[in-house]
């Protein structure tokens, strides 16, 4: 069987939107110095492959992967033709189940909705785990785990 892909967004995921939360560094930034560094081991060692599926696109390879520890990693290409046929669906969802092309995927998102899960059950052959974190926090190893148990059982 493929090994699955794990699609990772950015902002929101990886760097939490909010105030309150752990800093992890200072270099002027401070959306940047909310990017926790443990995670990039936790991801390399799960068995997937990693894919950027944000906004940022390569700039996530040059900014966000370092910062990690994390190779560069390929990037999900954005289409022009956002679909219209459910105001609900996210943008990104079409794109994601493209590229995934049947393989099983893992896509790790804070605007994830039961929209987004409903047209993959119908548009992707293959097995998918749609898993919304908190926009707050970001990524925990809470949500790797559960990430790593799917992956055990899919």
């Amino acid at each position: 069987m493929d090994r699955a892909l794990l699609f990772l967004d950015v902002d929101g995921t990886l760097l939490p939107i909010g105030g309150g939360g752990p800093m992890y560094g200072d270099d002027g930034n401070p959306l940047l110095a909310r990017l926790n560094p443990a995670l990039g081991p936790l991801l390399r060692a799960l068995p997937c492959d990693l894919i950027w599926a944000t906004t940022w696109m390569q700039e996530a390879n040059d900014v966000i992967s370092p910062r990690l520890g994390l190779p560069a990693l390929p990037v999900v290409a954005w289409s022009d033709s956002a679909t219209g046929e459910d105001e609900a669906l996210h943008w990104k969802t079409p794109d994601l189940v493209t590229f995934a092309a049947g393989r099983p995927f893992i896509w790790v998102d804070d605007e994830i909705a039961g929209a987004d899960r409903a047209w993959v059950r119908v548009h992707h052959p293959g097995p998918a785990l749609l898993h919304r974190v908190d926009r707050l926090t970001g990524v925990t190893e809470a949500d790797v785990t559960a990430i790593a148990n799917w992956l055990r059982e899919y």
